[in-house]
């Protein structure tokens, strides 16, 4: 039984993999696949991925990319996600910021550097033609800092994913002021070099196998319940969720990779360019 790792955020996009792992699919395969929960999102995966704790990552795409530009031994295999990732803007529910205006000059609240809610401060900013270079960040390492920390003055607003925060606005714990979807693809997933190089048939097992349910995720009988139910949501909101979301089973493309280079570059998040063969790996 080969042994691999694989993490990603818990929230109801990675429903298929729980699906998978629970059909013992994996095994089925020879593969004993053991899936972690990062609550810390993009920037704790990429820590993970360099110390080898987990092999694959199901990863925010802009920052994966500017993580194996800052040396992460990485590389995309596939587009997980093809649609964008919906971010709300959130505010503690008692704060004085009501529009996404009022928070210019504020300060954002993030898991990490380099992670999804740091790098999409910087897209928020600029499409409302903010100075990014006054962007100030408070660190508060996941969804739960951010409840504790938001209402309790650190930072001043928090970016996380509109659907999984959604209960949060319900409970009146957040005010939601805005969306701020990405321009791109959201999720990829990231395998580490070392496994590309030893083992690609086994990469090529998984992603078939996950390729396979998430063709037909939209069509499982009752699975907007099963989405509502397990993530905590309500179900209007989870079949709009569904009715926005679009999976992928290819490999993102060069000039959706040039894209995104192009925005983190003009935002100074990465320092440079890279080609696309070193970016990604297509698996055969």
């Amino acid at each position: 039984m080969k042994k691999i790792k694989i993490g990603g955020v818990p929230e109801h996009f990675n429903l298929a993999w729980y699906l998978t792992l629970k059909e013992r699919a994996y095994e089925q395969k020879g593969i004993s696949l053991r899936w972690k929960d990062y609550p810390g999102g993009t920037g704790a995966m990429c820590k993970a991925l360099r110390s080898e704790k987990i092999d694959i990552a199901v990863i925010l795409t802009e920052g994966i990319i500017k993580d194996i530009i800052d040396g992460n031994p990485s590389k995309i295999v596939q587009t997980y996600v093809q649609s964008p990732l919906i971010w709300g803007i959130h505010v503690a529910v008692d704060s004085k910021y009501n529009t996404i205006d009022d928070l210019q000059g504020t300060k954002a609240a993030i898991s990490r550097y380099g992670s999804g809610s740091h790098l999409m401060a910087y897209i928020n900013a600029e499409n409302n033609q903010w100075n990014t270079e006054n962007l100030e960040f408070e660190v508060i390492n996941n969804l739960e800092g951010a409840i504790n920390g938001l209402n309790k003055g650190k930072g001043d607003y928090f970016m996380w994913e509109h659907f999984t925060t959604k209960p949060l606005v319900d409970q009146g714990i957040f005010r939601r002021v805005g969306d701020c979807p990405t321009p791109w693809p959201c999720f990829v997933i990231a395998v580490r070099n070392e496994l590309l190089e030893n083992d690609e048939e086994t990469v090529k097992t998984i992603l078939e196998i996950i390729n396979e349910m998430t063709v037909q995720f939209k069509e499982i009988p009752d699975i907007d319940k099963e989405i509502a139910s397990r993530y905590d949501q309500q179900l209007i909101d989870v079949q709009k969720w569904l009715s926005l979301t679009e999976w992928s089973q290819e490999l993102i493309d060069e000039e959706t990779i040039t894209k995104v280079q192009n925005k983190l570059l003009d935002l100074d998040i990465i320092p440079e360019k890279w080609d696309y063969k070193d970016l990604t790996h297509k698996v055969l």
